[in-house]
């Protein structure tokens, strides 16, 4: 969940729950956690096994599995199945995080630490389209090798997007359209994927609109794709 609620990419108003138990309980809203849930996507896909016909864990268990998954720096190369992490129980994230999400969010950390990372300096001065079409052919090239991309979506200082998605895929070119586009999981819409746009003549980035961002123009920095970025 988002802080604010918003409309056409404006606050308007406190976020809130429609659950009548989440109100009562306002401290159990998870927010600003996009940079923690983009992490955890990769962390997942390259260091845990998920096993179906297992039993599933307690929750202590669970828990401890679960920081041990996400105890790995998630730029480290993939793991091999048998040295993986097991997570008995369930066939993948998806339906774990639908189970036992509760488990999930109080184990895979803290969202305040990701506004004090190390690679967000980049945000101030990293501005030039040169730097932008170095970070395109960066993301092709995560793609290409079957990697994850986990992008900084930033337009500081103007601040209509401050946020963090994971890119997964390039969609299939189009001979009329010169822009290319991606599909991105983000954690404030996790009922189907965005789309990232680069536009290679304007060399800049836009984002799909929503109904916390206008819509357009963004600039895109990579993170957790080495150490300290």
């Amino acid at each position: 969940m988002t802080v604010f609620d918003y409309h056409e990419g404006k606050v308007s108003s406190l976020g809130h729950s429609s659950s009548s138990s989440e109100q009562k309980e306002p401290k159990s809203r998870y927010t600003r956690r996009c940079f923690v849930m983009s992490r955890t996507v990769v962390q997942f896909l390259k260091f845990a096994r998920f096993e179906p016909n297992g039993t599933p864990l307690d929750d202590t268990e669970l828990a401890h599995r679960v920081r041990e998954v996400t105890g790995h720096p998630p730029y480290e190369k993939i793991l091999p199945p048998a040295e993986r992490v097991a997570i008995p129980g369930y066939k993948n994230l998806r339906e774990l995080s639908q189970k036992r999400g509760w488990v999930l969010q109080k184990n895979i950390g803290l969202g305040w630490p990701t506004y004090m990372r190390i690679g967000n300096y980049r945000m101030f001065y990293k501005h030039s389209k040169a730097y932008q079409s170095e970070t395109h052919q960066r993301l092709n090239d995560t793609l290409k090798r079957g990697d994850l991309f986990i992008a900084y979506l930033s337009d500081f200082p103007t601040l209509h997007i401050n946020h963090a998605v994971l890119v997964y895929e390039r969609k299939p070119a189009s001979r009329k359209d010169a822009a290319e586009r991606y599909n991105c999981y983000d954690p404030n819409h996790p009922d189907g994927p965005r789309e990232l746009v680069w536009f290679p003549d304007k060399e800049l980035f836009n984002f799909e609109k929503d109904e916390e961002f206008v819509g357009g123009f963004t600039r895109v920095f990579q993170v957790y794709g080495r150490p300290l970025q």
